[in-house]
């Protein structure tokens, strides 16, 4: 490759996407200035409509972040201290916080070596008598299929409450992820594909008792000024937040479109290399928040696409069993979840973003197939 590096490929560029929006941002975000409603109110009421809409659900309710997502809904399904829930080791850290900080045990399962998804079998081996809830987590973009989990939840009378953080107009047989009617949780951190200009998250459902628990605890448990009838917290949602978000959200699916389009490309080119690509399904089911290929060399790959100016992640480095923050717990160490670990070898996560350029995945190709040989 030039080594004067001729082309730059960021792993996320969001300035692009802000310079194409940036007149109709001003616009909402000054509208809600002079409105002067700051918290709450009708911006945030007119997102949580549409995104209920959007993803087929009953409910929305906008709260401050992805991880405040996850910790209400956990709330709500009744999870607390005794408890143990279980999640996939290969997935951020927030999905486990959120468990820790509601005074539960998470639990860590294997993943899938193919989807990275949540992998029942081993789910079952970790059930004991104090096992109440299973977070899968539609990981990269990529919907999960629920009715294995739905089959195993079930049978062991479990509450499924859905991570779906990095998964916004994913689908799986034609419905959206947050339409199950299950406690679905959402991230709208800048770099999702539904990303605000700062933290903030939703939960949808369609269970309008969940969704009025969830609008108390995010306000102090509060149903009206200086009344209180539960104890709550503070994660409401921002109406700067979304204003900007009710923007946005009317590009999804064309963002999502151009992300599967560069997704093809990538993984047909890689397809007989010794670089790994993700899957393609067909139908919406993949959105490409990340396009994670897999391969021994990680590292020296890794360095290589750094020096041709080719930004590149990892997510994630560690299986959350092996992290640091959860040794206390006395989990099993390494070899325990193989497939997990194996992967946080191998995983390497490529740009990919709708901006994207064909001349910057061309060159990203190049590199890529040059470095395997």
């Amino acid at each position: 490759m030039n080594p004067t590096l001729a082309l730059e490929v960021p792993f996320l560029d969001l300035k692009a996407q802000y310079r194409a929006l940036a007149p109709e941002i001003t616009s909402a975000v000054a509208d809600v200035l002079e409105s002067a409603q700051f918290v709450g109110g009708p911006f945030v009421e007119n997102f949580e409509q549409e995104f209920a809409s959007y993803v087929g659900a009953r409910h929305a309710v906008g709260v401050s972040s992805g991880t405040s997502a996850l910790e209400l809904a956990l709330k709500v399904a009744g999870i607390g201290p005794g408890d143990e829930v279980l999640v996939p080791a290969n997935t951020f850290v927030a999905t486990a916080e959120a468990v820790s900080n509601v005074g539960a045990k998470p639990v860590f399962t294997d993943v899938d070596a193919a989807s990275f998804h949540l992998d029942i079998k081993s789910a079952e081996r970790m059930i004991t008598s104090r096992t109440r809830a299973i977070i899968p987590v539609h990981l990269y973009g990529r919907a999960m299929d629920l009715r294995p989990v739905a089959e195993f939840a079930d049978a062991y009378r479990l509450r499924i409450i859905e991570d779906a953080a990095q998964a916004h107009g994913s689908a799986y047989n034609g419905a959206k992820v947050g339409a199950s009617g299950q406690l679905t949780c959402f991230s709208f951190y800048p770099g999702k594909n539904l990303g605000a200009y700062g933290d903030a998250g939703a939960v949808t459902t369609n269970d309008s008792d969940e969704a009025c628990k969830l609008r108390l605890l995010r306000d102090h448990g509060s149903p009206a000024k200086y009344q209180h009838s539960v104890i709550g917290t503070n994660a409401r949602l921002d109406s700067i937040q979304a204003a900007i978000l009710s923007i946005k959200l009317c590009r999804l699916d064309q963002w999502n479109e151009l992300r599967r389009k560069h997704a093809a490309v990538i993984a047909s080119a890689l397809a007989d290399s010794a670089v790994i690509p993700p899957d393609v399904p067909a139908g919406g089911e993949h959105v490409f928040h990340l396009f994670v290929v897999r391969t021994p060399q990680r590292n020296a790959l890794r360095n290589y696409l750094r020096a041709n100016g080719i930004g590149t992640g990892i997510h994630y480095p560690a299986p959350l069993h092996l992290t640091e923050a959860y040794q206390q717990l006395g989990y099993a160490g390494k070899g325990s979840l193989p497939t997990a670990e194996q992967l946080a070898e191998e995983i390497l996560s490529l740009p990919m973003y709708a901006e994207l350029t064909d001349e910057q995945i061309e060159y990203m190709i190049d590199a890529i197939l040059n470095f395997a040989g």
